[in-house]
């Protein structure tokens, strides 16, 4: 028991003291894949900007929060669909967002290791998002307009590829889709009111709506070196 609490007491401290972090910020585009508009998976039309922090909490993982701004539209003139052509909706939107979540780096990143900070290795993210954005509903002038705010969650999934540029800067280049939890980003499927605009409605109803961020991030890292590294 004694041997176990003394071994306790020296993990938790070395883990306490052995991390380092990365502050930074995030640019890149956006496009929203919904009823409106391109059916492009990966099409940035738009701008998005944040902050993000990660604590890394070994060469292979870390914990990763943001908060990022972003625009999205979409236009039917863009599609390839003769019908959504005709029809000719198009839609406007801002996404603010908090997310948490875990990263993974597919080959090992010490951070710390002087010798080779020029090391680059692939990374998947995710967690959960929360986010804020415009409702929207289509009036009965055929114009797709916000009629409230709203907040709902969603799924972030992030491919990404990262590199140690100097001994403190991570530069990275990471694309994003994000699954969310409404059918309400192009005003398709009103969330309130739904009497409101039931006759309003329009492609397909059950199924969610998704954005999508490809863009590069900068982070500065800080903090004291960790026990695996050997200098």
């Amino acid at each position: 028991m004694l041997r176990y609490l003394i071994f306790s007491t020296i993990f938790i401290s070395t883990i306490a003291t052995a991390q380092i972090h990365e502050a930074g910020i995030y640019f890149g585009g956006t496009n929203a894949i919904t009823d409106v508009g391109s059916e492009k998976f990966i099409n940035p039309n738009d701008i998005a900007f944040g902050v993000l922090y990660k604590w890394n909490k070994s060469k292979r993982h870390s914990w990763r929060f943001s908060a990022t701004y972003a625009k999205l539209s979409e236009n039917d003139k863009e599609s390839i669909d003769s019908r959504r052509k005709i029809r000719g909706y198009q839609f406007e939107n801002t996404v603010k967002e908090l997310t948490a979540g875990l990263e993974f780096d597919f080959l090992e990143f010490d951070l710390h290791d002087v010798r080779h900070f020029n090391k680059t290795t692939p990374y998947l993210f995710t967690g959960l998002s929360y986010i804020n954005y415009d409702a929207l509903a289509l009036n009965n002038n055929g114009v797709i307009e916000k009629y409230n705010g709203h907040n709902t969650f969603a799924i972030p999934m992030t491919f990404g590829v990262k590199t140690a540029i100097t001994k403190r800067f991570i530069l990275a280049a990471e694309i994003t889709a994000k699954y969310t939890f409404t059918d309400d980003l192009d005003g398709s499927n009103p969330v309130r009111d739904k009497s409101e605009f039931e006759n309003l409605k329009f492609g397909n109803i059950n199924s969610n709506d998704w954005y999508v961020f490809t863009g590069i991030t900068l982070t500065y890292t800080f903090g004291k070196n960790p026990c695996f590294c050997s200098n």
